[in-house]
Protein backbone atom coordinates (compact mmCIF):
# COMPACT_ATOMS: atom_id res chain seq x y z
CA UNK A 1 0.00 0.00 0.00
CA UNK A 2 1.17 3.97 -0.76
CA UNK A 3 1.10 5.86 2.45
CA UNK A 4 2.01 8.67 4.15
CA UNK A 5 2.34 10.41 7.82
CA UNK A 6 1.07 14.02 7.23
CA UNK A 7 -0.04 17.04 9.53
CA UNK A 8 -3.28 18.52 7.93
CA UNK A 9 -3.54 22.44 8.68
CA UNK A 10 -7.10 23.20 10.69
CA UNK A 11 -9.85 23.54 8.14
CA UNK A 12 -10.25 27.67 8.75
CA UNK A 13 -6.17 27.74 7.67
CA UNK A 14 -7.02 25.91 4.82
CA UNK A 15 -10.14 27.86 3.93
CA UNK A 16 -8.10 31.21 4.05
CA UNK A 17 -5.56 29.14 1.89
CA UNK A 18 -7.67 28.12 -0.51
CA UNK A 19 -9.39 31.53 -0.83
CA UNK A 20 -6.03 33.21 -1.61
CA UNK A 21 -4.65 30.76 -4.10
CA UNK A 22 -8.22 30.30 -6.36
CA UNK A 23 -8.56 33.68 -7.98
CA UNK A 24 -4.98 32.99 -9.17
CA UNK A 25 -5.32 29.44 -10.33
CA UNK A 26 -6.71 29.84 -13.84
CA UNK A 27 -3.28 32.65 -14.84
CA UNK A 28 -1.16 29.48 -15.97
CA UNK A 29 -2.40 26.62 -17.66
CA UNK A 30 0.94 24.81 -17.09
CA UNK A 31 -0.08 23.83 -13.67
CA UNK A 32 -2.08 20.91 -12.67
CA UNK A 33 -3.45 22.06 -8.95
CA UNK A 34 -3.77 20.37 -5.90
CA UNK A 35 -7.20 20.41 -3.99
CA UNK A 36 -7.29 21.76 -1.13
CA UNK A 37 -8.83 18.98 0.81
CA UNK A 38 -5.38 17.03 -0.02
CA UNK A 39 -3.11 19.64 1.33
CA UNK A 40 -1.17 18.39 3.99
CA UNK A 41 2.69 17.99 5.11
CA UNK A 42 4.25 15.14 4.48
CA UNK A 43 6.20 14.16 7.56
CA UNK A 44 7.27 10.17 6.10
CA UNK A 45 6.20 8.94 2.84
CA UNK A 46 5.83 5.42 2.86
CA UNK A 47 5.99 4.15 -0.77
CA UNK A 48 4.97 0.24 -0.31
CA UNK A 49 3.37 -0.71 2.83
CA UNK A 50 3.18 -4.42 3.18
CA UNK A 51 -0.39 -5.31 4.81
CA UNK A 52 1.51 -7.61 7.32
CA UNK A 53 3.26 -4.36 8.96
CA UNK A 54 0.05 -2.38 9.53
CA UNK A 55 -0.63 -3.00 12.80
CA UNK A 56 2.46 -2.64 14.18
CA UNK A 57 2.97 0.57 12.08
CA UNK A 58 -0.29 2.24 13.78
CA UNK A 59 1.02 1.14 17.31
CA UNK A 60 4.48 2.66 16.65
CA UNK A 61 3.18 5.81 15.24
CA UNK A 62 0.70 6.25 18.15
CA UNK A 63 3.28 5.86 20.86
CA UNK A 64 5.40 8.35 18.44
CA UNK A 65 3.17 11.29 18.14
CA UNK A 66 2.65 11.25 22.12
CA UNK A 67 6.25 11.70 22.29
CA UNK A 68 5.90 15.41 21.06
CA UNK A 69 3.85 18.03 22.54
CA UNK A 70 1.18 19.98 20.10
CA UNK A 71 2.69 22.98 18.59
CA UNK A 72 1.94 26.22 16.47
CA UNK A 73 2.11 26.94 12.81
CA UNK A 74 1.07 28.97 10.16
CA UNK A 75 0.96 28.53 5.93
CA UNK A 76 3.43 31.38 4.88
CA UNK A 77 5.54 32.15 1.57
CA UNK A 78 5.46 28.98 -0.81
CA UNK A 79 8.80 28.13 -3.03
CA UNK A 80 9.44 25.47 -5.94
CA UNK A 81 11.22 22.59 -6.27
CA UNK A 82 14.21 21.74 -7.46
CA UNK A 83 14.42 25.35 -8.04
CA UNK A 84 12.07 28.16 -9.26
CA UNK A 85 13.79 28.70 -12.17
CA UNK A 86 12.86 25.04 -13.65
CA UNK A 87 10.27 23.70 -11.43
CA UNK A 88 7.90 20.89 -11.38
CA UNK A 89 5.67 21.48 -7.57
CA UNK A 90 5.14 24.85 -6.33
CA UNK A 91 4.50 24.56 -2.93
CA UNK A 92 3.04 26.61 0.11
CA UNK A 93 5.43 27.32 3.06
CA UNK A 94 5.36 27.03 7.12
CA UNK A 95 6.24 29.52 9.70
CA UNK A 96 6.44 27.68 12.85
CA UNK A 97 7.27 28.52 16.89
CA UNK A 98 9.54 25.62 17.65
CA UNK A 99 10.69 24.15 13.91
CA UNK A 100 12.68 21.68 16.19
CA UNK A 101 9.58 19.81 17.13
CA UNK A 102 8.31 19.22 13.72
CA UNK A 103 12.18 18.33 13.32
CA UNK A 104 11.50 15.47 15.55
CA UNK A 105 8.27 14.82 14.89
CA UNK A 106 9.18 13.82 11.45
CA UNK A 107 12.34 12.15 12.41
CA UNK A 108 9.92 9.89 15.23
CA UNK A 109 7.22 9.06 12.75
CA UNK A 110 10.01 7.87 10.20
CA UNK A 111 11.89 5.76 12.57
CA UNK A 112 8.37 4.23 13.65
CA UNK A 113 7.85 3.35 10.12
CA UNK A 114 10.58 1.57 9.38
CA UNK A 115 10.76 -0.13 12.75
CA UNK A 116 7.69 -1.37 11.38
CA UNK A 117 8.79 -2.73 8.25
CA UNK A 118 7.27 -0.12 6.36
CA UNK A 119 9.98 1.56 4.23
CA UNK A 120 9.91 5.09 5.26
CA UNK A 121 11.67 6.95 2.37
CA UNK A 122 14.95 8.40 3.03
CA UNK A 123 14.94 12.01 1.42
CA UNK A 124 15.69 15.31 3.48
CA UNK A 125 12.57 16.43 5.05
CA UNK A 126 11.62 19.92 3.45
CA UNK A 127 8.42 20.65 5.47
CA UNK A 128 5.88 22.14 2.79
CA UNK A 129 2.23 22.34 1.50
CA UNK A 130 1.79 20.98 -2.27
CA UNK A 131 -0.32 23.26 -4.16
CA UNK A 132 0.19 22.45 -7.98
CA UNK A 133 2.48 20.75 -9.79
CA UNK A 134 3.74 21.14 -13.46
CA UNK A 135 4.44 18.10 -16.64
CA UNK A 136 7.80 20.04 -17.18
CA UNK A 137 9.80 22.12 -15.76
CA UNK A 138 8.33 25.37 -15.77
CA UNK A 139 9.87 28.91 -14.26
CA UNK A 140 7.79 29.38 -10.92
CA UNK A 141 9.20 33.19 -10.06
CA UNK A 142 6.00 34.47 -10.32
CA UNK A 143 4.31 32.08 -8.36
CA UNK A 144 6.91 32.35 -5.36
CA UNK A 145 6.56 35.83 -5.26
CA UNK A 146 2.61 35.87 -5.02
CA UNK A 147 3.25 33.17 -2.33
CA UNK A 148 5.33 35.41 0.12
CA UNK A 149 3.03 37.82 0.49
CA UNK A 150 0.52 35.40 2.15
CA UNK A 151 0.18 34.32 5.74
CA UNK A 152 -2.19 32.18 6.77
CA UNK A 153 -3.94 32.05 10.78
CA UNK A 154 -1.98 30.20 13.68
CA UNK A 155 -2.96 26.49 13.72
CA UNK A 156 -2.03 23.90 15.92
CA UNK A 157 -0.84 20.87 15.19
CA UNK A 158 -2.56 18.42 17.39
CA UNK A 159 -2.43 15.43 15.66
CA UNK A 160 -0.83 13.09 12.89
CA UNK A 161 -2.94 10.93 10.21
CA UNK A 162 -2.10 7.88 8.53
CA UNK A 163 -3.01 8.07 5.18
CA UNK A 164 -3.52 5.77 2.24
CA UNK A 165 -3.03 7.10 -0.90
CA UNK A 166 -4.50 5.50 -4.23
CA UNK A 167 -2.97 7.55 -7.56
CA UNK A 168 -5.33 7.45 -10.19
CA UNK A 169 -8.30 6.71 -8.43
CA UNK A 170 -9.82 10.59 -8.56
CA UNK A 171 -11.42 12.20 -10.61
CA UNK A 172 -9.33 13.36 -13.80
CA UNK A 173 -6.82 10.48 -12.48
CA UNK A 174 -6.00 12.76 -9.33
CA UNK A 175 -4.87 10.71 -6.15
CA UNK A 176 -7.64 9.35 -3.40
CA UNK A 177 -6.43 9.94 0.25
CA UNK A 178 -8.45 8.12 2.51
CA UNK A 179 -7.50 8.56 6.25
CA UNK A 180 -6.61 5.51 8.15
CA UNK A 181 -5.65 6.94 11.55
CA UNK A 182 -5.23 9.71 13.40
CA UNK A 183 -2.71 9.48 16.39
CA UNK A 184 -2.65 12.53 18.79
CA UNK A 185 0.40 14.70 20.22
CA UNK A 186 0.83 15.21 23.74
CA UNK A 187 -0.58 18.31 24.94
CA UNK A 188 1.92 20.92 26.09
Amino acid sequence: MRMFVALTPSPGALQELADFVEPRRDADPELRWSSADQWHVTLAFLPDVPERSLDDLQDRLARAALRRSAFGLSVSGGGAFPDVARARVLYAGLDLDDETELDRLATGARAAANRAGAGADGGRFRPHLTLARSRHPHDLTRWVRVLESYRGPLWWAEEIRLVRSRLGQGPGGRPVHELVEAFPLSVP
